[in-house]
């Protein structure tokens, strides 16, 4: 079985359009979550108020994130960022250096 792909991606929108990026990316969600392929999809924001999202992704591979940027609902995402955005959305891909388990709480 292959590594998971983990991807961290940073969305800064302009301050104006904060509130419409976060809406359109967390309408997303219900439906990216069914997709094939996806583990993880979860939408943050920074507690200090920088204005930034940032979207964790857990993936079986890279064809299932490839197959998730080519679904209708995220090309419409990434269609509006065209005008919202005030930089391009920064993505890194993570690599586990260890193994993954859940704290004891």
């Amino acid at each position: 079985m292959s590594e998971a792909l983990v991807v961290l991606a940073r969305i800064t929108p302009r301050p104006e359009h904060l509130d419409a990026a976060r809406q359109a990316v967390l309408g997303i969600v219900p439906a990216t979550r069914a997709e094939p392929g996806c583990r993880v999809f979860t939408l943050h924001e920074g507690r200090d108020g920088d204005g930034r999202l940032y979207l964790y992704e857990v993936w079986e591979d890279e064809a299932a994130l490839a197959a998730h940027h080519a679904q209708p609902y995220t090309r419409a995402v990434f269609d509006s960022y065209r005008t919202w955005l005030s930089e391009p959305v920064e993505i890194t891909r993570l690599r586990a250096l260890g193994p993954a388990t859940a704290c004891s709480s």
